[in-house]
């Protein structure tokens, strides 16, 4: 998807900002990314919180296959309903659901306890 599209779709959050990444782009908003374009494909974050309602709306989770070991590890990302990629109103709570699980996701990662350091010999 082209950038301008990206940010047309998601203008009812606010100014988004695009990173390439790996094969794709990571869409951010306040510095959080809440969703990839991954080979063409649109997807939105989401966490225990969020992700029933991306169950009940048909999505799909983005499954990543380790190409050395075929095992498959369930990504924190979920495909989006049709309607909400043809529409920008569509897309705004969808969009705020992906940016309130990222906000979410750091907050439990501050929280964590810092995994100590191997001493050095």
């Amino acid at each position: 998807m082209d950038n301008e599209r990206i940010h047309e779709l998601f203008a009812g959050v606010g100014p988004v900002s695009i990173r390439k990444m790996f094969g794709g782009k990571s869409i951010y908003r306040d510095g959080l990314i809440f969703a990839i374009d991954l080979d063409d494909e649109l997807m939105l974050k989401a966490d225990e919180t969020s992700a029933p309602d991306f169950v009940a709306a048909g999505c799909r989770q983005w499954v990543y296959t380790h190409s050395k070991t075929g095992r498959v590890t369930p990504m924190p990302y979920w495909s989006i309903p049709d309607e909400a990629l043809d529409d920008p109103d569509e897309m705004t709570p969808w969009a705020r659901r992906a940016i309130e699980a990222s906000i979410r996701v750091e907050a439990a990662k501050a929280k964590a306890p810092k995994k100590a350091k191997p001493k050095k010999k």
